[in-house]
């Protein structure tokens, strides 16, 4: 088998296109070589003053790619417990106290933040959701699972029905996909709560998917009770 048949033709159109050494060329010199030597040790191909000019700047692109790339990686926000997320998106909503603030992470397989958005803003104890944009961004984002946060400006941590309710319709949106939504963090102030560890977070679809517009809105009296949660909540 000749070593052509590892690589598309689209790779070498690219290869071509973006170094200006002629198809044949390459083309002749991947039948029996690895074509990365083309980029790696150009002199291979012969190539002109322009060409080998253009892939020296491929190679400078490639090379502060890689650099850039290993930097973000080691920087990047990854997730491992509901501590973790929790001081994360407390740190982004804990000021929030004139309005509620409805956040997701989207992470990729290793559960780290590919990108956070802020998908709804709403009054001090209403927001409206749309299904529809964040399944929109996730598929945008290629991600493997989503964490679901928001705020509650009267300071009380304990996820209301309305917030069991939206939930429950976001895994009904997610679930048929296997992108699983790892957690719902409710933020109030400096505290916050983890629907997950509470045994609150949906297991699975109980309904088919529903993508008209959430509208949820928290009792100001009741959020700022200190009531325990079991005795709020009715599963």
């Amino acid at each position: 088998m000749s070593r052509q048949v590892k690589y598309s033709e689209d790779f070498f159109k690219s290869l071509n296109a973006l170094t200006g050494i002629p198809m044949r060329k390459i083309q002749a010199y991947a039948k029996d070589n690895n074509p990365f030597n083309i980029l790696e040790h150009p002199m291979v191909v012969d190539p002109n003053e322009k060409q080998l000019e253009k892939i020296s700047k491929l190679n400078e692109f490639i090379s502060s790619y890689s650099v850039l790339r290993m930097e973000e990686d080691q920087n990047r926000i990854k997730f491992s417990s509901p501590e973790d997320s929790g001081k994360y998106f407390q740190s982004l909503l804990g000021g929030m106290k004139d309005k509620e603030r409805f956040m997701v992470a989207f992470l990729d397989n290793s559960n780290s933040i590919i990108e956070t958005r802020t998908v709804s803003e709403g009054g001090i104890n209403m927001a409206v959701v749309h299904p529809r944009e964040i399944l929109k961004i996730a598929i945008s984002n290629d991600c493997s699972s989503l964490i679901l946060s928001h705020n509650h400006p009267g300071g009380s941590t304990n996820p209301s029905k309305e917030d069991q309710a939206l939930t429950q319709r976001i895994v009904d949106i997610f679930h048929p996909l296997s992108i699983k939504v790892l957690d719902h963090i409710i933020v109030g102030g400096s505290r916050f709560s983890s629907m997950a560890e509470q045994g609150y977070l949906p297991n699975g679809s109980l309904n088919n998917a529903k993508y008209d517009p959430i509208v949820f809105s928290d009792d100001i009296k009741e959020q700022e009770s200190d009531y325990p949660i079991d005795e709020e909540l009715e599963l």
